[in-house]
């Protein structure tokens, strides 16, 4: 769980520190007062990155050389979460003193609900299968590697391809690299497969209480059978990607469907569909993990509640209550049905002001 949060040069934010609760965290403010910049920075945090697009420099302050942000943390993750980024582009991400690896455990899970954070529903399949595998990580943590052990091996097979399409090196050459591609396809598959697997019910669950009828979540790939029939094709495929200067065949081209009553919601669906199937994604996978008996995600809702009526959002705050710790924005308070103790953070030019313990508690 995140304690707390300080930051130097992060776009409009303040720098003074803010206490975070377990549980529902609600940030509430005007337009353009900083909510959604604290949410960012908790997930620069986290992640050491921005969950928005542009250019992660952006997160600087106008007046300043670097962005700074200070997770303090309880419980096993560590104490102290540190991210920076400068104008050139260094950047720093250490718990405790040490330089983040990116192995599973190392800091809290994090889910996000953004505009940006839409591409995961509307944008190239790349963006899902780079998605799924953070969850294959999260459900089975060693299976970290195995998207990192594939596509190095990816790579190196088509490095040889190019080389063979050179002149530089015998087509036969590349047998070798067609078992230890396939060999590395059977495990990620298999994965992929189990995890959308065990999202397929409770994402179905959560888009219909969320209002969106025949919604299904599937995994898609286009390399069948095992290593053996893996390794098979690609050798039938050799001409093929040679003639293309790319390996044509493998889980590299995997899709993970989203679809609305059979059809791809990403090209048929409204915005507004779009936005439930995103909400309902992060909740299927949040109860996913927490039925693995994985630690539950931090939740980041940016502007969640403004298109659902008051019975989804009793809903979904009901969703958040059980585990976890979410910190959600809200132009107003009333957006947020209370259940239970909720802490009040206003977020006024950038600076928050939280609510004393006893105030809240009287809410």
């Amino acid at each position: 769980m995140i304690a707390s949060l300080q930051s130097r040069g992060f776009r409009n934010l303040t720098g003074a520190p803010t206490a975070l609760g377990p549980g529902i965290n609600l940030l509430h403010g005007p337009n353009a007062a900083g909510k959604t910049n604290l949410l960012e920075a908790v997930y620069f945090g986290l992640a050491g990155r921005s969950f928005r697009g542009g250019s992660d420099r952006d997160m600087i302050s106008f007046d300043q050389p670097s962005a700074r942000v200070e997770l303090a943390l309880e419980g096993a993750e560590g104490s102290q979460l540190l991210a920076a980024l400068d104008r050139a582009g260094e950047r720093r991400h250490r718990l405790d003193g040490r330089p983040l690896t990116g192995g599973a455990g190392e800091r809290p899970l994090v889910s996000v609900f953004h505009p940006d954070r839409l591409q995961l529903v509307k944008g190239p399949a790349a963006h899902r299968r780079a998605h799924l595998d953070r969850l294959v990580a999260a459900l089975w943590p060693s299976r970290s590697d195995l998207r990192t052990r594939f596509g190095r091996s990816l790579a190196q097979r088509n490095a040889l391809v190019a080389r063979v399409r050179a002149g530089l090196a015998p087509a036969s050459a590349l047998a070798a690299w067609d078992e230890q591609l396939a060999a590395e396809a059977e495990p990620l598959i298999a994965s992929r497969a189990e995890a959308v697997d065990r999202l397929a019910r409770p994402y179905e669950r959560f888009a219909h209480e969320l209002g969106l009828e025949d919604a299904a979540i599937a995994y898609r790939q286009r390399a069948e059978g095992g290593e053996a029939e893996i390794a098979a094709e690609l050798g039938l495929r050799r001409e093929r990607d040679l003639g293309r200067a790319y390996t044509s065949y493998g889980p590299q081209l995997d899709e993970v469907e989203i679809k609305l009553a059979g059809r791809p919601l990403r090209r048929f669906g409204s915005q507004g569909q779009q936005r439930v199937a995103l909400l309902a994604l992060l909740f299927a996978e949040r109860a996913a993990l927490i039925e693995s008996r994985r630690p539950a995600p931090v939740m980041l809702l940016d502007d969640v509640m403004s298109e659902l009526d008051p019975r989804r959002r009793e809903l979904l705050v009901a969703a958040l209550a059980p585990s976890g710790q979410a910190l959600l924005t809200a132009t107003e308070q009333e957006h947020v049905p209370v259940t239970g103790e909720i802490n009040r953070i206003a977020v006024r030019d950038g600076r928050t002001t939280a609510l004393a313990a006893a105030a809240r508690a009287a809410v």
